[in-house]
């Protein structure tokens, strides 16, 4: 995987700039921020724990690209991230999840990560070890380990003639075979099949293979404070273990057994203490969380019913925020140095309905614009991922070939300003409901269509979206 961390701020703009439309402001924050976490990496010991990560609110109404900067940002930086949802957890003594559960997920996100870059570097020398694993499925007692293996076992069962004691083995009821001749013969066949497996003539032919299955080990912390899914996979997991089941047959092609014996391998060949300590080492020092939906556990005026838990919740979180240790199953995690990042639309609480200390926790905020005509027409167009290229490709696997007009490009981003105005603003995804309308039937008879090309200029969008549009009860609803 290509490594983006050292990217400068004006390139991971440059790279956000290719996904999202405007919002600069939000943009250039979440790059200094991320360029800082580089800066103080390479600052001496004694003043690298005295910089504090500063973390950032992103305010603005849905759709204007909050989640999708955040998206973006996790494969920009080679350093774990990981999403969440406010309203997920619960203060605790409620049932859910408590808050230091993102810790748990950030670490176990960080975990895989480090396991799979390390699995890529031992992938090339698990080859042959795979290779010889294929063959023992294919040609059973054939490898010189079982040999060794068969010969211990069965020395007492073997009988040898007194006439020729040297020459001749006889196993049981078995023909006279020569000792020698059996173990040329068996090595050239082993031989051939080997070119074959290298040639890709084997693998569709099917062989019987175990496959292991480990348990995990349900830890306490889950049983602890998990959710009810966490805790009956944990007792599932538990179940499994003292029943002892841990291998099943089953019957698969060689390019099915090929992949169960690369996992099977890769997995016995890495170091899990190493991948541990890497892990831990990144989280605390890289770790980047996302807090979505924060607004929904801010609280207006007095605390009354569930407004007492979303306040909990805010209370459990802080210390998380300001500095605390964590207990994970890797080891004990310090979110000092983890960077949360959080958004919220805040349309009907404020910033300042959050606790005070909560709000301390997140000095530097970011006000994202609403999106107009002209930022709809860029989403249309501009970027690498966009909505007209998307409709393109996906009716092109039909043979429909799709061609849109800048008349009805300009006429689907005035309607999705003006249904946004008159109704819930939602933002980018109104574009998505228009482009649905505006292609319903040609998604629908795509099949009656192949080899035509169907031009949608304004005309058509208007055909299809001008007496929905102007009918402000029936756009709430369709639109």
């Amino acid at each position: 995987m290509e490594t983006k961390i050292d990217l400068t701020p004006k390139q991971i703009v440059s790279e956000l700039d290719q996904y999202i439309i405007g919002q600069n402001k939000a943009k250039r924050a979440v790059a200094v921020a991320l360029r800082n976490r580089e800066r103080r990496c390479k600052l001496p010991e004694e003043i690298r724990d005295e910089v504090a990560p500063k973390n950032i609110l992103m305010i603005g109404p849905t759709g204007v690209g909050k989640t999708e900067i955040a998206r973006r940002l996790a494969k920009l930086c080679n350093a774990p991230f990981l999403k969440v949802e406010a309203t997920k957890y619960t203060e605790v003594g409620y049932v859910g999840r408590d808050v230091e559960s993102m810790i748990r997920d950030l670490m176990a996100v960080g975990y895989k990560d480090v396991k799979a870059e390390m699995e890529d570097l031992l992938r090339e020398k698990s080859v042959s070890v795979v290779e010889e694993k294929l063959l023992d499925l294919l040609l059973p007692g054939t490898s010189k380990k079982e040999k060794k293996n068969d010969a211990n076992s069965e020395e007492f069962a073997v009988s040898r003639t007194t006439e020729n004691a040297g020459d001749v083995i006889i196993l049981g009821d078995s023909s006279v075979i020569p000792g020698d001749a059996k173990s040329d013969t068996n090595l050239s066949t082993r031989e051939k099949f080997r070119a074959m497996l290298r040639e890709g003539k084997l693998e569709d032919r099917e062989v019987e293979i175990n496959v292991h299955k480990t348990p995990n080990m349900p830890s306490m912390e889950i049983i602890a404070g998990g959710s009810l899914d966490d805790l009956q996979n944990s007792m599932q997991n538990l179940a499994g273990m003292l029943s002892g089941h841990r291998n099943k047959k089953k019957s698969v092609s060689i390019r099915e057994a090929r992949k169960i014996l690369t996992e099977e391998t890769l997995d016995s060949m890495v170091d899990v203490d190493k991948v541990s300590d890497i892990a831990k080492e990144r989280v605390e020092q890289r770790g980047i969380i996302f807090i979505d939906e924060i607004d929904k556990i801010a609280v207006r005026g007095e605390a009354q019913g569930q407004s007492v838990s979303r306040e909990g919740v805010q209370r459990d979180i802080l210390p998380i925020v300001e500095g605390s240790n964590v207990n994970t199953k890797w080891g004990v995690i310090n979110t000092t140095h983890i960077l949360f990042i959080a958004a919220g639309a805040f349309s009907v609480a404020a910033p300042s309905d959050l606790i005070p200390e909560l709000q301390g926790r997140f000095p530097l905020r970011v006000e994202l614009e609403s999106l107009h005509k002209e930022d709809f027409k860029r989403i249309l167009k501009e970027p690498k991922n966009s909505l007209v290229m998307q409709y393109t490709a996906l009716l092109g696997t039909e043979g429909v070939k799709l061609e849109f007009t800048e008349d009805a490009i300009d006429r689907m981003s005035e309607i999705a300003e003006e249904v946004n105005g008159k109704s819930e603003n939602i933002g980018a995804r109104r574009l998505h409901t228009i482009m649905e309308k505006v292609l319903d039937e040609i998604s629908f008879d795509a099949d009656e269509h192949n080899g035509e090309t169907v031009t949608i200029d304004s005309s058509y969008v208007d055909s299809k979206l001008s007496d929905i549009a102007r009918n402000q009860d029936l756009s709430r609803y369709i639109l």
